[in-house]
Formats: structure tokens, C-alpha cells, sequence
């Protein structure tokens, strides 16, 4: 078994997980539709910067994601510290600038699902800046059409309240986690140009994950913090 492998069960049930059920008290709706094996995409609403953390901690399975190159390369035993917990917690480091980078972030998602893996992305690319859901990047639906994996959507609700933006520590408060029905895609891989394919499969994304959050909608991309 790999340093990871034993690190995720190590970090979710007994380092940070417990801290986390205390604080947060998640109430999760939906769990039955995560199968018990065989690759899933998780594609989920994206409020604050402790939802990556969230779902690893409420599904069952180990659940993998990208993580920005920075949380793994800083120096001195913080920078160390960080990485390890990071990879504690299912993510993957990846170059995010965009190009060849994009593309290696593609490849390397769908490396977990073609292992029989469970992925989450954030198809809005970046963190609400106000609570409203924005439109997906494509990435989630090229994901599903690659591979094959279904595609679960999810809401997560209250992080924003508990950790608003511009807050490191989040403060005690209740979360919860709604996880839709199965969409499969599959049949897609014909008709439409590939483009329109994946934008059209993203929209029905957006609108599932909109149903299960009843955040309000907005058909552009959410705007990037500054750096």
C-alpha cells in the first residue's frame, strides 16, 4: 500500500474528519447513488474553499481531486505539512495555467476513473464570488464523454456561511450535501460536433446541480480572485 493510500483513511477518520463532523454537522442527502465501486464523477457547486474537503469527508469511497501545483511545492516544514495534507485528502497535483496544462489535468482525471475511481470537479472552475451558481467549464462534460463515467450531481450548502470569502479558519456552523441521480452521457459520442457535445452536456450539468441548490443562475463564467 502506498504513503497515500494510507494517508486518506488516516486524514478522513481520524485527523481531520472527526474535527469536521463536530464543527460542521454535515446532513447529507442522496448518498445511495454513489456505487459502492466502479468510476463516478462528482460535479458540485463551488461557495467555498472547504468544499473539496467536504466530500471526501461524507462519501464512503476515497474521493480523488486536482489540487492547485502551489499546495504541493512550498519550502520549509509548512510547505511539507500542507502537501501531506493535501494528498491526505484525494488531491492530485496539477499545473493549472491553462494550454498543455489543461489538457495533462484532463489526462490525469481520467486516469482515476479508468482505475474504477471516484473524481470531483467543480465545473465553475473558481469559488462563487456571491453565492450564485455560474456557468461550467467544459472539462467535466469531456471527462464524462472520454470516459464513460456517470456523472453525479451535487450541492453543497452552508459553506459559505461557515467559511465566507477571505476567511482562512472556518467558523462552527451546519452544512449539507445533496447528491442527485446518476446522468450518463454515453450515448452522446455521436451527432453533434464535439464542442457542442460537451457544451450542451455541461449545461445539463449546471441545471441538475442547480436543482439540488436552488442557487440562482448565471450564464457566464464566475470571475477569477485576483492573484
Amino acid at each position: 500500500m502506498d504513503v497515500e493510500r494510507l494517508m486518506y483513511p488516516l486524514v478522513k477518520y481520524v485527523v481531520f474528519g472527526p474535527a469536521m463532523r463536530v464543527m460542521f454537522r454535515p446532513h447529507v442527502s442522496g448518498l445511495h447513488h454513489v456505487p459502492r465501486r466502479g468510476p463516478v464523477i462528482l460535479a458540485a457547486n463551488h461557495l467555498a474553499f472547504m468544499d473539496s474537503f467536504v466530500l471526501p469527508l461524507v462519501v464512503p469511497r476515497r474521493v480523488r481531486f486536482l489540487g492547485k501545483q502551489e499546495y504541493f511545492t512550498r519550502s520549509g516544514v509548512r510547505g511539507r505539512a500542507m502537501a501531506g495534507f493535501f494528498r491526505g485528502l484525494g488531491a492530485i497535483s496539477v499545473d493549472r495555467s491553462g494550454g498543455r496544462a489543461a489538457l495533462e489535468a484532463l489526462d490525469t482525471s481520467a486516469r482515476v476513473l479508468e482505475g474504477d475511481g471516484v473524481f470531483a470537479i467543480h465545473p465553475e472552475g473558481t469559488r462563487s464570488p456571491d453565492g450564485r451558481l455560474y456557468r461550467g467549464h467544459t472539462g467535466v462534460a469531456r471527462l464524462a464523454l472520454r470516459t464513460g463515467a456517470p456523472v453525479l450531481p451535487v450541492a453543497i450548502v452552508g459553506t459559505d456561511r461557515v467559511q465566507p470569502r477571505g476567511r482562512a479558519v472556518p467558523k462552527i456552523g451546519r452544512i449539507g450535501v445533496r447528491i442527485g441521480a446518476p446522468m450518463s452521457f454515453a450515448e452522446r459520442n455521436a451527432g453533434a460536433p464535439r464542442g457542442r457535445r460537451s457544451r450542451e452536456v455541461t449545461d445539463e450539468i449546471m441545471q441538475a446541480i442547480q436543482g439540488l441548490s436552488e442557487q440562482e443562475y448565471v450564464n457566464e463564467y464566475a470571475p477569477r480572485p485576483a492573484a
